[in-house]
């Protein structure tokens, strides 16, 4: 979720939300076709998935439609073209947020 969807009023996920919640990621070297599915989950894998992201300081994007499509994948599957363009998106967010970052780091 980026900083400006962020809303102070959201109530705290309930227990069932955390054990519906999935999680994928998404790996992609240089000269690869595409990325690749390097972990799914769901419940508390999901959340074990995220707290990792968080840790190496990767963005984490809710986005519960791509986690669904992206988990029903196989580890190490190449991302179809069909998920390209909302894989693009989501990448395309992540590389703002870092870019964000960086100038609030340069202007601190």
């Amino acid at each position: 979720m980026s900083e400006e969807d962020y809303d102070d009023d959201l109530d705290p996920p309930t227990a069932e939300d955390r054990r519906s919640r999935q999680a994928a990621a998404l790996q992609y070297n240089a000269g690869d076709r595409a990325p690749q599915v390097v972990a799914t989950g769901r419940g508390y894998v999901a959340e074990q998935i995220i707290a990792a992201a968080n840790e190496a300081g990767v963005p984490v994007r809710e986005d519960p439609a791509l986690a669904n499509a992206l988990s029903a994948l196989d580890l190490g599957a190449e991302v179809p073209e069909t998920l390209y363009r909302a894989v693009a998106e989501t990448l395309a967010w992540a590389y703002r947020l870092d870019a964000a970052a960086a100038r609030r780091l340069a202007g601190s």
